[in-house]
């Protein structure tokens, strides 16, 4: 067996199938990264009758200190049970990796260690990955740790939603009835979802500034979202971005109908007791009437609240979007937001639906929420982010983790050190600013 480069084709028919594949093992990936400043290696390790056995795609990037670091996110497309096959594959990678004049290779593997339910708890019984652990360990992989936050490259934790064979009433049966409550609330208030191309690209962008103003982080600039619609987009079919929207002028002539309907229902049992008032309790009467009343004026405040919303903002208001990616077996939510001004239309519920409806139409096997943590104690002040997504139904994942394969160890460690005073720097820098503001 002999680790080779392989050619786009290759290395897509391999990695298309096998049962690791995500988005970022693919060609697409790799050239998107290659716009921020990697090189992408597309390695097969083949058997002698040419058949490709495991490979990756490997990402590098000169460091400051004159040589690459190497990473292959959600990699490697291997079975990492098989400890002969594992070992001889990480040799070959080791020589690979110190030609290129490497330090180190990062994986973090698209592979559980051990299985949760939707509360994540272990499941009994259930199916893990330890071996697989443990095997990495005795070649010399390098383990970040069980770590709980989001303190890796990509999340170690997951939270997803089976949706192989299952019809949208079978999804809708799991979710918490509060979630389902909200989907069909937001349905009938004329709230849609629409895809949107790379001329509109500024109007997600400025949802992401807007949410990464509110919970204070650094969204990506335009040019990286136009840089993934150029590589993932368009003929790839990789990415998808959903918009919500209002439609206000749709919903106030809906509200206008349903006053309509029930002022007519309150004029006929009005005439009904009028021409016999004997088959008429007038107790219940008037208390129906009442609540008939208590619901037009509900209405009607509602319908001025709108038209304020419209007259600000036109008939039809984005609300948010979500950015998802979908390749191999899944759908996945990558980054979302929404406007803090019209967060009480609670949007994120509707487009996250619409995600997960396209993903049990097109047969895929799961819907991917993406990232939580795994601290499922209320006072974590992240379990909002796994509580939202727990309701909508599903599992928690607990993916291996993050490790690094040391190739040259003074320069590891060098790296590691010059890293650390760097994000040192960094962050009291940052802090000064804080201050200044």
């Amino acid at each position: 067996m002999k680790l080779v480069t392989l050619s786009e084709k290759e290395f897509k028919n391999f990695a298309d199938h096998h049962p690791q594949i995500s988005f970022h093992q693919t060609v697409e990936w790799g050239k998107l990264k290659e716009e921020n400043g990697w090189k992408s290696h597309l390695l097969g390790y083949k058997e002698e009758n040419g058949k490709v056995i495991a490979g990756c795609l490997l990402l590098s990037k000169m460091t400051p200190i004159k040589r690459n670091m190497f990473y292959s996110p959600r990699g490697f497309l291997i079975d990492y049970n098989d400890e002969k096959l594992l070992k001889s594959f990480t040799e070959e990678i080791k020589k690979y990796v110190k030609k290129e004049k490497g330090i180190f290779v990062k994986i973090d593997p698209y592979v559980s260690y051990q299985e949760r339910d939707k509360l994540g708890n272990i499941v009994e019984g259930g199916q893990n990955n330890k071996k697989a652990h443990e095997n990495l360990l005795k070649l010399g992989y390098r383990h970040f740790g069980f770590n709980l936050m989001q303190d890796t490259l990509q999340p170690r934790w997951i939270f997803t939603t089976n949706t192989k064979n299952r019809t949208i009433e079978d999804v809708m049966k799991e979710m918490d009835p509060k979630t389902r409550q909200i989907i069909r609330k937001n349905e009938r208030d004329c709230i849609r979802v629409r895809e949107i191309d790379e001329k509109e690209l500024p109007l997600f962008k400025d949802i992401m500034q807007h949410t990464g103003d509110r919970r204070d982080f650094i969204d990506r600039p335009l040019e990286y979202y136009q840089d993934m619609m150029k590589h993932l987009g368009k003929e790839h079919k990789i990415l998808k971005i959903l918009i919500a929207e209002l439609h206000a002028k749709e919903l106030i002539e809906s509200i206008d109908k349903e006053i309509e309907t029930i002022e007519k229902e309150k004029q006929q049992r009005e005439e009904k007791y009028r021409e016999n008032p004997a088959k008429m309790n007038e107790k219940k009467l008037k208390a129906k009437q009442q609540e008939d009343q208590a619901t037009i004026e509900r209405l009607q405040k509602k319908k001025e609240k709108i038209k304020k919303i419209k007259e600000e903002n036109g008939e039809v208001i984005p609300l948010g979007g979500i950015l998802f990616l979908i390749y191999g077996k899944e759908v996945l939510s990558l980054v979302g937001g929404s406007y803090q001004k019209f967060m009480e239309f609670q949007s994120a519920y509707t487009v996250h639906w619409e995600g997960m409806k396209y993903a049990i139409e097109q047969n895929y096997d799961r819907y991917n929420f993406y990232g939580i943590t795994g601290n499922f104690d209320e006072k974590n002040p992240l379990f909002g982010l796994y509580s939202f997504k727990r309701d909508f139904g599903g599992q928690v994942v607990e993916l291996l983790g993050e490790y690094d394969l040391i190739v040259n160890k003074p320069f590891y460690y060098l790296y590691k050190f010059a890293f650390f005073s760097y994000r040192t720097l960094k962050n009291v820098k940052n802090h000064i600013q804080n201050i200044k503001k």
